[in-house]
């Protein structure tokens, strides 16, 4: 509104659902004299599928996106203010309260992907027809594009090319603080419409599977509690490099990704706090890998930028076309379903399934054991993950896939795991696959591994239920 001659900001928040580190927010404060809040669901996200029949969005992170909002709508009302939802497409819906409340700017989070894109752009050219300006600002990201020591064009086609460069020139920046108070919405004549429910946008009412790693809620707050425990609380963080790549439990990884994806927790805040725990505890391997981390997000992202929409073909950012295409619906389900008979491929698929979240280790093996035994087309699996992922993020999703199927930045050729190697060094002991696959609970330590000959081994008791017969032989990764 601009009576009296003050002018009111919008903040369009998409993947940046917090107050802290927020610099869209920061910059608006300086020069409005009210703030209107909005979210829009996006009913594409919820209601579209993706080209190979999947929904785009999966219940898992339906729920956790659901959860954020009202987080932050919480914080709001705590502070004075509200926060504005409908669910529609964003450029419409945001357009339309840009002329209700007659505001100067709409401030948000710059996305790069192209459906995003497609989305602020049609936005910012609605808002020029009514001389209103659509003001960019970065909430994801840990680097600025400004603070490359290279053009983005130029962006080193290599994870350690790429990491080089950055530490040897970059200084992280500071995260922005948290206001204390915040500007109303001058009185604006607008509903603030309740939250939907699940089942508004579309999915079954159901609870949360108590197998999880850990009850993923959604939300600001719910992010800054798991920082405050994995640094602070417990020290995990100094076992980090050590334990990263465990498959049970809450604390062996960070498990920070669903927040970083919805904007909960901003990337600049946890280097922040890294490095007030080094001053306390000190540096070492563990520490610095948390950052290491974090800059692959960023190296996606700015390959993202680099190559455009050339993540999504599969040909990948290296225009090379992949040794396998295969579309063979029998292979694709039993994969989904974690039904192949391969246990520890089946394991990180069930959790997948009933969780949205599977460790970093296991989204490696599963990609490699869809894409080089099954000898089928990543892009099928890619999309998958894009679907049911509670933490999927465009570029990281679509980055690691093309780095599995040998279409994008990997400096080794034709990359493969041995999924029995594997599971042996990451699993030794069985306890992941017995705690996934019940049925195969009599089976004692690493034995669990060999899917060929369980009859024999399971013959004699009489409470152990034969497994699924192996899609593939086993006896090529012996």
């Amino acid at each position: 509104m601009k009576e009296g001659g003050k002018k009111t900001a919008i903040i369009w928040f998409r993947q940046d659902l917090r107050l802290h580190d927020n610099e869209a927010l920061h910059d608006a404060m300086a020069v409005a004299d009210h703030i209107v809040f909005a979210y829009i669901f996006d009913e594409r996200w919820f209601n579209d599928s993706t080209s190979f029949g999947f929904k785009k969005t999966g219940r898992h992170r339906a729920k956790f996106i659901l959860e954020s909002v009202a987080d932050l709508r919480a914080s709001l009302r705590e502070m004075g203010q509200d926060l504005y939802v409908r669910i529609g497409k964003p450029e419409e819906e945001i357009f339309e309260l840009a002329k209700q409340v007659k505001s100067s700017w709409v401030y948000c989070n710059r996305e790069r992907t192209s459906e995003e894109v497609r989305v602020q752009s049609a936005l910012e050219k609605n808002l020029w027809t009514v001389g209103q300006e659509l003001r960019f600002y970065r909430g994801k990201m840990l680097l600025y594009t400004a603070d490359l020591p290279f053009p983005v064009t130029q962006t080193p086609d290599t994870f350690t090319q790429f990491r080089k460069e950055v530490e040897k020139e970059v200084a992280y920046r500071e995260p922005f603080s948290r206001p204390e108070h915040l500007p109303d919405d001058g009185g604006a004549p607008i509903a603030y419409n309740e939250l939907p429910t699940l089942s508004e946008l579309g999915y079954e009412e159901s609870e949360s599977d108590d197998r999880a790693v850990i009850p993923f809620k959604g939300g600001e707050r719910s992010g800054l509690e798991r920082l405050k425990y994995y640094l602070w609380d417990t020290q995990l963080l100094s076992m980090y490099k050590e334990t990263r790549n465990g498959l049970l439990g809450g604390d062996y990884s960070s498990k920070f990704s669903p927040w970083l994806a919805q904007g909960c927790l901003s990337p600049k805040l946890i280097v922040h706090e890294i490095r007030k725990y080094e001053s306390v505890y000190g540096a070492n391997k563990s520490t610095y890998w948390l950052i290491f981390e974090l800059l692959w997000r960023d190296f996606f992202r700015f390959m993202g930028k680099k190559y455009g929409d050339l993540i999504f073909k599969v040909s990948g950012t290296r225009g090379i076309m992949p040794e396998y295409m295969g579309e063979d619906d029998d292979k694709i389900q039993k994969w989904i379903n974690g039904e192949t008979g391969i246990p520890f491929i089946d394991a990180n698929m069930r959790e997948l399934k009933a969780t949205g979240f599977m460790s970093n280790r296991g989204r490696q093996n599963v990609a490699s054991f869809f894409i080089k035994d099954l000898e089928q087309n990543w892009l099928i699996g890619a999309e998958y993950f894009e679907s049911v992922l509670i933490d999927y993020d465009p570029c990281s999703n679509y980055g690691n896939w093309n780095y599995i199927a040998g279409v994008g930045a990997d400096p080794r050729e034709d990359r493969y795991f041995n999924i029995m190697s594997q599971a042996k060094r990451y699993d030794p002991k069985g306890d992941y696959v017995r705690y996934w696959i019940p049925e195969l609970g009599a089976i004692e330590g690493g034995d669990i591994h060999h899917p060929e000959g369980y009859d024999k081994i399971l013959s004699g008791n009489m409470d152990a239920s034969p497994y699924l017969s192996p899609v593939v032989s086993a006896k090529r990764w012996l």
